[in-house]
């Protein structure tokens, strides 16, 4: 199974491609996507879209993963965060790839075991779930990452469920 996993930003989404053989997780590439602040709203969310859209077409994921929306105390931050999640879901909707979303709390316990980790924590875990030298950077990609190990460990964990139902 291959999983896009996308962290939405107004300024710099990150993604993170990986494939899975059931057991163990295997990166397949991972980075961010910067829009320049200067532009418009519009043109920032035109070029995450692009970008999204060539990341699938080049890598074909089978399915999308989300984090879902978290609680803003800035209104005007969470709207361009709307946008720009509406705009990544389109791109991989546009591609046929199921989507899916996890809370924050889903991903940080699915890849740390606690729901309250740090960043750094769950880059770390990252690194180490994916058995890379390195962790990968910036935060972006790496939570990018995250949102698509969480995908894999919730697919395989509701896939042995229903098995024994």
């Amino acid at each position: 199974m291959r999983v896009l996993g996308i962290d939405c930003g107004s300024r710099v989404t990150g993604y993170g491609v990986i494939d899975s053989d059931g057991a163990e997780c295997f990166l397949v590439r991972c980075g961010v996507i910067r829009s320049k602040s200067s532009e418009s709203l519009a043109a920032r969310l035109c070029s995450i879209h692009h970008g999204i859209f060539e990341i699938i077409r080049d890598l074909q994921p089978e399915a999308a993963a989300f984090e879902s929306l978290f609680y803003a105390t800035n209104v005007q931050s969470a709207l361009k965060l709307g946008h720009v999640r509406g705009v990544s879901m389109f791109a991989a909707a546009e591609a046929n790839l199921p989507v899916f979303e996890y809370s924050p709390l889903e991903v940080k316990s699915a890849v740390t075991g606690y729901g309250r980790a740090e960043k750094m924590q769950v880059q770390q875990m990252v690194r180490a779930l994916l058995k890379l030298s390195e962790a990968p950077e910036p935060y972006d990609a790496s939570d990018a990452l995250a949102v698509a190990i969480c995908h894999v460990h919730t697919n395989r964990f509701n896939r042995s469920v229903a098995a024994h139902i």
